[in-house]
């Protein structure tokens, strides 16, 4: 009887660690996200949860692949991106926990402060609809435009209610904002973008979001897989002191914690 008591348990521990041991993919933009989850990946391992990180170049592509099954979390996003997608698109995806702050800022190569912004000069936003929204109510916190009362973070251009510069507003692909600083006069950026092309919206910013604003990073799974044992343990992971102290260490400050 003890000799199949332990043979169960043994059997009962291995499954376990099979289950951990699995492989789960996580999607990423590069830059800073795919940096930090390299980091959680280290992490991770030593709890028996490995991981296989998947980057993608744009904002669309990973909420779509964790739907269809190509992989099985993501962390690059926020959460009214987050919500906008699972509305428009139609899927199951929910959040699971808060990851890190990446404060969208205007950068510029023509202007040093917003006193030099000329009327009708070119300002480049994100043409996502969350992300547009996010540079909007960011530009209007400086004064340059007045939105819609109530608006919030479903503003877009059409709900532009006073252009007193009369600005040119501009939407592109988040992705290429930073080139666009050769062609506009001024461009709205989030972090991992900016860091990316050696933007630190610290040093370099002209004005960035205030830490209120609401669009702290997410990570995101399906929403059969929310209570999952493997999305504790990355979870876990991801909020460990050891990924906290490499992103206050790598980013000195330009994204911070927010667990």
């Amino acid at each position: 009887m003890k000799k199949l008591i332990v043979a169960a348990t043994l059997a009962a521990l291995f499954s376990t660690g099979a289950a951990l041991a699995e492989t789960k993919k996580v999607g990423v933009t590069p830059g800073p996200h795919a940096q930090i989850v390299e980091k959680v990946k280290e992490v991770a391992a030593k709890k028996g949860l490995e991981l296989d990180v998947v980057e993608f170049s744009d904002y669309v592509v990973p909420n779509q692949a964790l739907s269809d099954g190509d992989i099985d979390i993501n962390s690059f996003q926020h959460q009214p991106y987050l919500d906008n997608q699972v509305k428009e698109r139609k899927l199951d995806l929910v959040s699971v926990a808060k990851s890190v702050n990446f404060p969208m800022a205007g950068y510029s190569k023509k202007i040093k402060a917003l006193s030099e912004l000329k009327d009708g000069a070119s300002v480049a936003i994100p043409n996502d609809p969350s992300n547009g929204a996010r540079a909007l109510l960011l530009l209007a916190d400086q004064k340059l435009i007045t939105l819609k009362d109530g608006i919030g973070v479903k503003a877009s251009v059409a709900d532009i209610s006073e252009n007193p510069k009369k600005l040119n507003i501009v939407e592109l692909d988040a992705a290429q904002l930073p080139r666009s600083l050769d062609d506009v006069d001024l461009a709205a950026i989030t972090t991992n973008y900016a860091l990316a092309a050696g933007l630190n919206p610290k040093t370099d910013g002209i004005f960035q979001e205030s830490t209120k604003a609401p669009y702290v990073g997410v990570i995101a799974v399906r929403a059969k897989d929310k209570d999952a044992d493997w999305v504790k343990t990355f979870v876990e992971s991801y909020h460990s002191a050891e990924v906290s102290a490499f992103i206050e260490e790598k980013f000195k400050g330009a994204i911070t914690p927010t667990w």
